[in-house]
């Protein structure tokens, strides 16, 4: 796992991906911290942790988009499927390293809670909080574009696929207020990702949200461990 980790972590620096990744989401970021914050002299960093759900649905496909897709293309993927080292650990490593550069681009948030403090007193509960639930809803995102590059050779597809993934994910309570039955509503609220990354917005820390990000998270990895061992066998 650990020198699938670095040839991963690697890669994303040797290709313009990750540049483009951290970029775009530096910029996104700031430009909604200056607005929220900064221009209204507002010393809560809610707003801003709200906005970057959007952000982040659109980015992380592109992070995502060639961990195996791009394996397939080169059919070095055969390689991967027979070499001496367990599927679970190679979906692993690949997770870490996209996680990793995942958290490099959110730690900026940190950077925007110390700046705020010069102005106020922010409540740093509430912030903690909201970076937490930042790390685990990119995290479960990571895990199922990871998936979604699983099913094609084609990076384009891949992030497509990962991208309308994301938005179904995100906005389920949305699409459950359209459903004519009030059990299906409930249950698109209850696993709608966007509804349980908002409530930490709104300072509420649920244990419940956790478990759900992190059950989400293991779930798609081991979904894309089984999509790889039927490739493997098939």
């Amino acid at each position: 796992m650990g020198a699938i980790f670095r040839r991963e972590v690697r890669s994303y620096f040797t290709s313009p991906i990750g540049y483009i990744f951290l970029a775009a989401f530096y910029a996104y970021s700031g430009v909604m911290f200056a607005n929220y914050s900064l221009e209204s002299g507002y010393t809560r960093l809610d707003s801003v942790f709200s906005a970057l759900l959007i952000i982040i649905i659109v980015l992380i496909p592109v992070l995502t988009m060639r961990t195996i897709s791009e394996e397939k293309r080169t059919k070095t993927d055969q390689c991967l499927l027979t070499a001496p080292v367990g599927l679970g650990s190679i979906v692993v490593g690949k997770f870490l390293a996209a996680f990793l550069i995942y958290i490099i681009a959110i730690a900026i948030t940190g950077v925007f809670a110390v700046i705020v403090s010069a102005f106020g007193t922010p409540d740093w509960n509430v912030v903690v909080g909201n970076i937490v639930a930042l790390a685990l809803v990119g995290g479960a995102y990571i895990a199922i574009g990871i998936f979604c590059s699983s099913f094609t050779e084609n990076q384009i597809v891949a992030a497509v696929i990962s991208f309308i993934a994301l938005i179904f994910v995100s906005f389920l309570s949305t699409i459950g207020n359209l459903l004519p039955f009030e059990w299906l509503t409930t249950v698109c609220e209850k696993v709608s990702f966007g509804e349980r990354y908002y409530s930490f917005t709104y300072g509420l820390f649920d244990f419940s949200n956790v478990v759900f990000f992190l059950s989400a998270i293991v779930a798609f990895l081991f979904l894309t461990v089984r999509v790889l061992e039927k490739r493997r066998w098939g």
